[in-house]
């Protein structure tokens, strides 16, 4: 009998797993996922995966390979697995909760609690007032300064959505139809 793959992960050896001695693609995917989820370890590192599950389905590496495979956005560069866009705060790795999308827009849809602390997403307090700020590729762009911590939230807001709209405009032909309207319909809250 094979050994489980992070105790619940089951690989029945239709696909190799390396390919002329490097790791595949999906088996990386795979293992990182089922280690994301059920690895005490990991979540001693990253405590934001705890209670995040995989389906049955996505537990068995040939199904999981095999998903791939049909799948917009997959195996092009800088594209992640994503299981938040679809619905957000989604703990469930799954065929009807996960797509493909570039980092870019991964990275923009991330829950930041630990870096923010109380703050609303978006805004700092300075001397003046409080600063609202949204990251663009991989860099900073002011929104300017407010009087108060709601009104730097709503700006923020505003220029967040629109630029999530602005890049699924752009991606609109590499990624799936379901990652295009998620993103379309995408709402920042207070407490991303």
């Amino acid at each position: 009998m094979k050994k489980l793959v992070q105790g619940v992960g089951i690989n029945d050896g239709k696909y190799p797993t390396k390919v002329d001695g490097k790791m595949r693609k999906e088996y990386n995917l795979w293992t990182s996922m089922l280690k994301r989820c059920y690895s005490e370890n990991y979540h001693k590192k990253k405590p934001t995966y705890l209670g995040c599950t995989v389906s049955d389905s996505f537990k068995d590496y040939t199904y999981f390979f095999e998903w791939c495979q049909t799948q917009i956005g997959f195996g092009k560069e800088g594209y992640q697995l994503d299981k938040d866009l679809l619905i957000k705060g989604n703990k469930l790795y799954s065929e009807d909760t996960c797509v493909f999308i570039p980092s870019v827009i991964n990275l923009l849809i991330l829950k930041a609690d630990s870096s923010r602390g109380t703050m609303p997403i978006g805004v700092t307090k300075n001397g003046k007032g409080f600063v609202a700020r949204c990251k663009m590729y991989g860099k900073y762009k002011s929104l300017g300064t407010f009087n108060t911590p709601e009104l730097a939230f709503n700006a923020y807001k505003t220029f967040k959505e629109a630029h999530i709209k602005e890049l699924a405009e752009k991606y609109k032909d590499t990624i799936s139809q379901r990652a295009y309207q998620a993103l379309l319909k995408y709402e920042v809250s207070i407490d991303d």
